[in-house]
């Protein structure tokens, strides 16, 4: 309440309400203690905006959740607004994180984003070598996996290479392959253009604006 009195008695400052998000709430994978943990984000923010309006100190906006808990957040009646973005793509991680309900991945969204990559060598048999690497998508929540390939799997990066078991040594020089992102946010900016299809067919390509510019 002190800080949100000090931002609106500032000249060149309005306050406008509180930012409430738990990001590291997102990725709890067991369902139950993912709600203990929004439950008490929401607790808190519960509190905060009863303590402002009682300070005369209206928040219009209070926001917060993500992908992983939005459901929570968007049912307590507490926040006007909601913030999940990586429902949109769907990584890995995310696919990790079971929903409340207990039917599947968090919110059924589906993946979206896909790194196309070929096979470039295949050094032994039930082992072959992709050229997509740690410079083609981050791992730092874990490594990709094969869309919709269950008989494959990618099982660690190089700079530029990939290796992917391959047990029934099903795959040859120049296959394609889908690799679904361990991590989407810090992947999408390794590149230029996403290039967006529809049943198979490319109906768009949009640049990725903010690629390169960091600092």
């Amino acid at each position: 309440v002190e800080l949100a009195k000090t931002v609106a008695a500032a000249p060149n400052l309005a306050f406008a309400g509180i930012q409430a998000y738990h990001g590291s709430a997102q990725h709890i994978y067991d369902p139950v203690d993912r709600r203990a943990a929004i439950d008490k984000a929401i607790g808190m923010a519960r509190e905060t905006s009863d303590l402002l309006r009682e300070a005369g100190l209206e928040p219009k906006i209070i926001t917060g959740a993500g992908t992983g808990t939005h459901n929570l957040e968007g049912s307590s009646g507490v926040y006007n607004e909601i913030q999940p973005g990586s429902y949109v793509f769907m990584d890995v991680d995310y696919a990790r994180v079971r929903s409340i309900e207990g039917n599947g991945t968090v919110g059924g969204f589906e993946h979206a984003l896909f790194v196309l990559t070929s096979i470039m060598s295949k050094p032994a048999s039930g082992r072959a070598i992709c050229d997509a690497g740690l410079k083609a998508h981050s791992i730092d929540s874990g490594l990709p996996t094969v869309f919709e390939r269950p008989d494959l799997k990618f099982v660690s990066a190089s700079d530029e290479h990939g290796k992917i078991e391959d047990p029934q040594d099903m795959l040859k020089l120049n296959d394609r392959l889908r690799l679904v992102p361990g991590h989407c946010d810090p992947t999408c900016n390794l590149y230029d253009w996403y290039v967006c299809v529809r049943n198979g067919r490319v109906e768009a390509l949009w640049p990725v604006t903010a690629r390169g510019k960091l600092y």
